[in-house]
């Protein structure tokens, strides 16, 4: 029995050192994992706010699990299940969950419980059913993952008593373990409350800092609101109101014309189609001045937008044209205008037979990435630009009354929704409790119904976002999905 065991041991070795000889840098496994990052890269998905949030969070999870790979030393780790939407339809992977959003995109599902670099990122390149060729390009002495297991001249099934007596654990027992029990809200706040409560005891400067530049800047230039697009940590946004602090005591001139606007921090400068100024957090202060110096120009276009949107809705039977941030691309001014206008040239080239004010108190949006018409929970119509305009008349007349019993049904819902999050946030005594905007008031009430029912003390002072997965924020926000166990 010692000799298997001294045996055992030394195979140990060699297999550790076999890994050692195939071991990525960190700068490698970026370079590797490069067609990984420009099919799953949030940018690309402008247009969809749902699969934009979700591939930007399990980025996140992502690079937090490849840096613990790389700590000197590393050795306990949790299998980590992931989810992407990928732009292009590959063929599918035998062992990758794989399903399709409403808007086309591949939605990728796959477990990492890998302990080194290289096996990682080969699992993440054929997961996503990209090539892993160009992986054998990089300086480093290795094979492909599946050439890899075959390294030793024999397969090794490690024996139970290697781990009893070393006190290691053993990584296929782990594994099953992980894929057999389901994470529970419970089990999951018991390991991760102490982290979350460190990082957010840390953001409290910060986040004192960011209310009062907010309310500074607010107040100095009488504006609205201010909102950020994405999720940035909380130093990020000190740093941007910052900045438009500077540029605020540099040109006081060109922020006359501010007064009662909405600023939103997102990616590109300009104008938005609900009529908020949107500063780029990549572009420098010639940028955003420039912005400021056109905001006349931008009243005058958006005066007109309303005007085009009144006419559409006269040719409508009196439907009301909305744009909802939450569910719609982020446009500018110029692009919803343009989208208005082409809309509103098909229809009034086609006279449709609609009575004037026959649909009065009902919505519909436009959008751009569908064909066909639908109807919306809420009870707002979601148009595409290119629909034929005989199909959109026989659409709306046959959903009207179901259109006018959703925007009811709305009204009850928002205030429900409202007062469970009023009553959980006072029940677990939360400093804050709020959803992505990809979770729906039907997911959050029934998340918060089922909460109240449960005990919690874990989260007495904690910001809650409900979202579509387990998560701990840079800054301490505690994500848990809708639907938790």
């Amino acid at each position: 029995t010692f000799y298997c065991f001294v045996r055992l041991c030394l195979d140990k070795i060699l297999l550790q050192c076999v890994h050692q000889s195939r071991t990525l840098s960190g700068a490698d496994a970026i370079n590797a994992l490069r067609p990984f990052y420009f099919a799953v890269h949030p940018d690309f998905f402008g247009q969809h706010p749902k699969e934009r949030e979700v591939n930007e969070n399990s980025l996140k999870r992502l690079n937090g699990y490849l840096e613990n790979l790389q700590k000197p030393g590393f050795r306990s780790f949790k299998p980590t299940q992931l989810t992407f939407y990928v732009r292009e339809r590959e063929p599918n992977s035998s062992n990758v969950q794989e399903s399709f959003s409403a808007s086309g995109f591949r939605a990728v599902s796959f477990t990492l419980h890998t302990r080194d670099l290289l096996s990682t990122v080969l699992d993440i390149l054929n997961s996503c059913s990209l090539s892993t060729e160009h992986v054998q390009s990089l300086n480093v002495n290795s094979q492909p993952h599946k050439e890899a297991k075959g390294t030793v001249n024999r397969p090794i099934k490690w024996n139970k008593t290697y781990y009893s007596f070393t006190g290691f654990k053993d990584p296929e027992e782990e594994l099953e373990q992980a894929q057999r029990v389901e994470t529970t809200l419970i089990s999951w706040l018991d390991d991760n409350e102490a982290s979350a409560v460190k990082k957010l005891k840390k953001s409290l400067p910060l986040r004192k800092e960011l209310e009062r530049l907010k309310i500074e800047l607010s107040h100095e230039l009488q504006l609205s609101d201010i909102r950020w697009q994405r999720s940035w940590g909380i130093a990020h946004r000190c740093s941007q109101l910052q900045s438009l602090g500077r540029l605020v005591q540099q040109r006081p001139e060109i922020l006359k014309n501010v007064k009662g606007r909405t600023v939103v921090f997102t990616d590109r400068s300009g104008m938005s189609a609900a009529g908020h100024i949107m500063l780029g957090t990549m572009d420098v202060h010639h940028h955003w001045t420039k912005i400021f110096e056109r905001l006349p120009n931008y009243y005058k276009l958006q005066k007109r937008l309303l005007l085009l949107e009144d006419r559409i809705s006269q040719l409508l039977g009196g439907i009301q044209v909305i744009y909802i941030e939450e569910l719609q691309p982020l446009l500018t001014l110029e692009e919803y205008y343009e989208t208005l206008n082409s809309f509103y040239n098909k229809l009034r080239d086609s006279r449709l037979p609609f009575h004037p004010r026959s649909l009065r108190g009902l919505q519909m949006i436009l959008e751009s990435d569908r064909y066909a018409p639908s109807l919306h929970e809420f009870g707002h119509f979601m148009i595409p630009t290119v629909c034929d305009p005989a199909a959109l008349q026989w659409f709306i007349f046959a959903k009207a009354q179901e259109a006018r019993e959703n925007l009811k049904r709305k009204e009850e819902m928002m205030i429900t929704e409202k007062e469970l999050i009023n009553t959980s946030r006072e029940r677990f005594s939360l400093d804050r409790l709020y959803k992505e905007p990809s979770v729906s008031s039907a997911q959050m009430i029934d998340c918060c119904k089922r909460l109240l029912e449960e005990s919690l003390p874990y989260l007495q002072g904690m910001h809650l976002c409900i979202s579509h997965f387990y998560s701990v924020l840079q800054d301490g926000d505690l994500c848990i999905p809708w639907n938790w166990k």
